[in-house]
């Protein structure tokens, strides 16, 4: 058996407002892996299985995600990540984020910068996001008014719209990604009710501030996604004193579950490119 499947299953961390679930498995630096909004840990199965072998890779289901408890008052998911890392003595360690997560990894490295080694970030700048993409804005209205219409078919159709991004059809998706992050957005959503309180609470002039991260920074773009989310990220990596983007050709907001592989090659070299403790 191999020695990544001694912390394999799923965990529990009880705070004070509910419990966190996170994936622990492997050995080795620390590798956090940090889902997009809707999402949990799942979407990061590939990279698990890739890179526990190698490092310690812990998986976290958000606040309000997944398997973790809502929030029953204000809080920010930086400070639950942190305070996840000091549980686990597993920091500092490299974030890697797509869209939420990647959020919150920046903020992360702003607010709890001892925790922090690097950052890698797919589809996002901060958590301070602005859309000015007229494909953009027409997802994302359609997706409110699907919710707020109770059309739960109509807002999960959105997030695989996210998923082909604006040049590609919604059918060009592999269909085993797509139902994935139907079966991930209908666990979350089934948690919450309408009209609920939204209780996070913003990280504070994230991009003022971005260039104070002084930490190895990658963003890994799809190259399909739409021009709103490359921008962003290509913002930070050019914000941040040590920063740089590549890409994964065929993908758009998903490259890590669209082309596993490739995502894969791309976050290994720039691991492997950190300076060691």
């Amino acid at each position: 058996m191999p020695a990544f499947a001694e912390r394999s299953e799923m965990h529990s961390f009880t705070t004070s407002d509910g419990s966190l679930a996170y994936h622990d498995a492997g050995q080795g630096q620390p590798l956090v892996l940090l889902h997009a909004g809707f999402f949990d840990h799942g979407m990061w199965d590939d990279q698990t299985r890739a890179f526990a072998p190698h490092y310690r890779v812990v998986a976290p289901d958000a606040r309000g995600h997944g398997a973790s408890s809502n929030a029953t008052r204000p809080f920010r998911p930086a400070d639950d990540l942190a305070a996840l890392l000091r549980h686990l003595d597993a920091g500092p360690a490299v974030l890697v984020g797509v869209s939420m997560g990647g959020g919150t990894a920046v903020d992360t490295a702003l607010e709890h910068p001892e925790l922090v080694r690097a950052v890698v970030v797919s589809g996002v700048g901060t958590s301070e996001p602005y859309f000015e993409d007229a494909w953009s804005l027409e997802v994302l209205g359609e997706q409110n008014d699907a919710l707020a219409a109770g059309d739960i078919e109509g807002w999960l159709n959105g997030h695989v719209r996210f998923a082909a991004g604006p040049h590609r059809s919604p059918g060009d998706v592999d269909a085993y990604v797509a139902n994935c992050l139907r079966a991930m957005a209908s666990r979350t959503i089934s948690k919450h009710m309408v009209g609920e309180p939204d209780h996070r609470v913003p990280v504070p002039q994230t991009w003022r501030r971005a260039a104070s991260i002084d930490v190895p920074v990658l963003a890994i773009n799809g190259a399909l996604d739409v021009s709103d989310h490359i921008a962003m990220a290509e913002r930070l990596v050019h914000t941040v004193p040590n920063g740089r983007a590549v890409s994964v050709e065929n993908a758009a907001h998903f490259p890590n579950m669209e082309d596993p592989a490739g995502f894969n090659v791309l976050l290994a070299e720039f691991l492997e490119a950190l300076p060691h403790h």
